[in-house]
Order: C-alpha cells, then sequence, then structure tokens
C-alpha cells in the first residue's frame, strides 16, 4: 500500500470494467467536483458477505433519483460488481465504497443532464471508524452547524453535497480531541453525529431521533429491530437539547461506525452501560451471521 487512498496496489470497478487503483481517474471538470452532483454508499463485508448488500445498492438508485442524476446500472448489476470487487480485493472483511457522479461532458454549468453519469466501486480494509471509542466511549463536540431543512436539500439522498457541514464539524471537533461532533436539526432538536445515527438509554428504555430531515440509516433500523427483539421499548421522536442530561447511555450506529458506545457529548457524560454493550456486541454477531 502507497501513503495515501489515491495510490495503493488493487483494482478499482470504474464504469463496467476494473482498472488498476491507480488509473481510477477523472478529469478536471468532471462535474461532481464543482457542483456535487454525486451519491455514494459505504458498505461492510465481513467473512465476504456485505452486510445488507441489497438494500446499500437500492438506496444508491433511489440517492441518484432524487438528486436528479439516474444510475444507469441496476441494482443486480451493482451486485454483481460489488462481489467482482471484494473478490478482486481478496479481503474477507472490507470497507466498500460505491459511488455515482455526474462527469464531465457537455455541460460545465449548473445544469449537467448531458453529462454522463458514471460510477465506481472499491473496497479496503477499515478498522474501527473511531479506535477504542467502540471500548472506552467515543468523545463527541457540539456542531455549530445544523441539518437542514428538507424543504431545503434532498436530505434523505445520501448525497456527497449534504456532508460538507459534516465534514466542517468533524474537523472543528477533532481540533478539540474528539472523536466527532453531534448536530442539531434546524428546529434545534438532536439529529445526529456527523456520519452516525444515535441513541440514548433512560431508565431502560431507548430513544433515538426521528429520522424527518436526516438519513434513516440501514445499521440505524437494524439496531432498532434487535431492540424490539429484545423487548426493549423504542421512542422515535424529537429530542430536546435540555434533555441530554437525563440520558444515562448513548452510541451512534453507521456502516462505518457500527455500534459505537458514546461517553461524552459536550459536557454531558453517559455510562457505557450493559444494554449498549449487549447491542454493540449482538451487532458483532449478527453482521457474521
Amino acid at each position: 500500500m502507497g501513503a495515501g487512498y489515491g495510490d495503493r496496489d488493487g483494482s478499482i470497478w470504474l464504469d463496467g470494467q476494473l482498472v488498476p487503483w491507480r488509473d481510477a481517474n477523472v478529469h478536471i471538470l468532471t462535474h461532481a467536483m464543482h457542483y456535487a452532483s454525486s451519491v455514494f454508499e459505504g458498505e461492510r463485508a465481513y467473512g465476504g458477505k456485505i452486510f445488507k448488500s441489497r438494500e446499500h445498492s437500492e438506496r444508491l438508485i433511489f440517492s441518484g433519483n432524487e438528486i436528479d442524476m439516474p444510475i444507469p446500472y441496476t441494482v443486480d448489476e451493482i451486485e454483481a460488481a460489488k462481489y467482482q470487487v471484494l473478490k478482486t480485493s481478496g479481503l474477507d472483511d472490507a470497507y466498500v465504497r460505491a459511488v455515482a457522479w455526474r462527469g464531465a461532458g457537455e455541460d460545465m454549468g449548473v445544469a449537467s443532464a448531458r453529462n454522463p453519469v458514471r460510477m465506481a466501486i472499491a473496497a479496503w480494509e477499515w478498522g474501527a471508524y473511531y479506535g477504542d471509542a467502540k471500548m472506552k466511549g467515543a468523545r463527541l463536540d457540539i456542531s455549530r452547524w445544523k441539518r437542514p431543512s428538507p424543504e431545503t436539500i434532498p436530505c434523505f439522498a445520501k448525497a456527497a453535497g449534504l456532508y460538507m457541514i459534516c465534514t466542517m464539524s468533524k474537523h472543528a471537533a477533532e481540533a478539540k480531541g474528539c472523536s466527532d461532533a453531534m448536530m442539531f436539526d434546524y428546529r434545534g432538536y438532536v439529529a445526529e453525529a456527523t456520519g452516525a445515527n444515535i441513541f440514548f438509554v433512560q431508565n431502560g428504555e431507548v430513544h433515538t431521533p426521528k429520522p424527518d430531515c436526516f438519513l434513516n440509516g440501514l445499521t440505524r433500523q437494524t439496531v432498532i429491530c434487535m431492540l424490539k427483539d429484545r423487548q426493549i421499548k423504542v421512542h422515535e421522536r424529537h429530542i430536546e437539547p435540555g434533555e441530554l442530561e437525563d440520558f444515562q447511555q448513548c452510541w451512534l450506529t453507521g456502516t462505518a461506525a457500527e455500534v459505537t458506545p458514546v461517553g461524552q457529548i459536550g459536557d454531558y457524560n453517559f455510562e457505557v452501560g450493559a444494554l449498549t454493550r449487549d447491542i454493540a456486541e449482538g451487532y458483532e454477531v449478527l453482521v457474521r451471521q
């Protein structure tokens, strides 16, 4: 492996064929680079099987349609390509990134309908997203940026442009020694972290923000099912900032984050309790079944 993600051995699936990793490039006038016309999926493979693979492929197509960028591949074609990449990588446990974007073409203004939609898939080894936080609990900053209203953005798409404020929020958090940042939504309710959904525990019951202006993550949905299977009551609702002091436990969920305990958000502290550990351990078992 080289020093960065652009300089590695291996292959990347690009527009229907495998190409050497270092040759998987795009033109500087690619529309996505200038106007964020791009959608993506982050997925994890465990033991050679991509968890929730088909759901991810379906969401990629949905996201493309949401930003008026129809992806020229079917779910079955995307599935075949992902497993081709995974096999070629030689990895059983891997992170899989599928991305589609408007390429360079006849248009170079805001409009891009005449530009081709391109797609790539890569896989690499990636450990715990938050490092040792999976054991002791992540420390979160509180972002100054808020998740926007659904009237301003296609908030249910996994679109690259929606992550700009997430990048800035995480940079600010890391500068303070935190792992990530929690974001409020445009109304002031608790929303999510920069790339993960959030859960809280109060007196044995679980509370999680209602996903009405941010992505309803596949890992989030999986964990809710796990909780209900355990007969744990789950409240999907709007959570006020002042309620943070009343919660005893907290965790994050996401494909990259998996289930990561949270020990601190701003001035609020949480224990890495039994329920948090049970869900984290149960998720690790589930993804390898």
